[in-house]
């Protein structure tokens, strides 16, 4: 991996061991944070096929994996049940309350998950976290709270780095490309 790791590789390899849920972030994360409004209201957004790729990839793996972001969009909806993700919250300006949330509907303890983020609103989950990731583009903070920061930017490709960086901590990465290659 090209990202940028802040802690030892046998520390992080534990840490990744103990993951049961990634959460992502949309804005600046899943998509290059720009938000377009058509003339009827209609929120637009692009998203990274190979991001789509690295979440198939994750829920292969065993993991959950799911959205937690301060806007609400159709859009958003729609790739998350095209990507089966298992969580969903939206609109959630607070993200330490949907966190709370998505831990007593899975009964998951923090160290348990993973969040992907690139600015200040997510600065309070990625504190709490078990493994926090930043985007390239991400602000100063988001990264400084981070053990890894990807070398790509969020809707080129970030997602995916991320998820082939935790995937090879855990030890699962051939395994799981193996299962797509031979399919």
């Amino acid at each position: 991996m090209n990202g940028q790791e802040t802690m030892d590789s046998s520390e992080l390899a534990r840490r990744a061991g103990v993951i049961k849920m990634l959460l992502l972030d949309v804005d600046g994360v899943m998509t290059d944070g720009k938000i377009i409004l058509s003339g009827s209201g209609d929120e637009l957004k692009q998203f990274n096929v190979q991001d789509g790729m690295g979440v198939t990839l994750a829920r292969a793996a065993g993991l959950k994996v799911g959205i937690l972001t301060g806007r609400s969009s159709g859009a958003v909806q729609k790739r998350a049940e095209e990507l089966k993700m298992d969580v969903v919250i939206q609109g959630s300006a607070r993200k330490s309350e949907g966190l709370i949330q998505v831990l007593d509907e899975y009964k998951l303890a923090m160290e348990e998950i993973a969040y992907i983020g690139d600015d200040v609103p997510d600065l309070p989950v990625l504190r709490k976290i078990g493994l926090p990731i930043a985007v390239a583009n991400a602000c100063d903070e988001v990264k400084a709270a981070s053990v890894y920061v990807t070398s790509r930017s969020g809707g080129d490709g970030a997602v995916r780095e991320a998820i082939d960086w935790l995937l090879e901590l855990r030890g699962q990465k051939d395994k799981i490309y193996e299962q797509f290659a031979d399919s």
